[in-house]
């Protein structure tokens, strides 16, 4: 028991202290903006598709969460209503570029139970996300008209698992 304790001590004394070390944050670049790839992130392929890398250089910037910030979990399968009140569909998924960004919602609408439905991608800048009660709701300022004429969203233009 005792030589247990002992090795565990010496293994403690032995592991540096990482959370005392202070952090320095990297230098913001004055250069100007550059389609450069940014070392660990999602690259384009010979073929204009995305793939992924094994490793990454990009330092690590943790984030604190604060009363207003939303998971996507809990975000998939909200309902999408306009500012009628009209209950547009519900948001099935989201579209990430570059491996960091979420650059598009998509929403089901049209369809009668599940029948139907297609699927539409709108700038998340164009959701307003609430809670009322107990219940989170998306607001989209649109009709089922101009839903029922935008473009449809092709799954099969995305990457898909590997």
């Amino acid at each position: 028991m005792h030589r247990i304790l002992l090795a565990a001590a010496l293994t403690a004394c032995a592991v540096p202290a990482l959370a005392q070390t202070p952090s320095t944050a990297p230098a913001q670049s004055t250069a100007p903006k550059t389609d450069a790839p940014v070392p660990g992130a999602m690259k384009t392929d010979d073929k204009g598709g995305m793939s992924t890398v094994n490793t990454t250089t990009v330092a690590v910037h943790f984030i604190t969460s604060k009363p207003t910030d939303m998971v996507t979990s809990r975000l998939k399968g909200v309902n999408v209503y306009n500012n009628k009140n009209e209950n547009l569909g519900e948001i099935e998924d989201f579209v990430i570029t570059d491996g960091k960004s979420v650059n598009g919602v998509i929403i089901s609408v049209g369809g009668f139970l599940g029948m139907g439905e297609r699927y539409v991608a709108v700038d998340p800048s164009n959701l307003a996300i609430h809670k009322d009660g107990n219940t989170v709701k998306a607001m989209l300022n649109t009709s089922k008209d101009d839903l029922s004429k935008a473009p449809t969203f092709d799954y099969s233009k995305t990457k898909t698992k590997s």
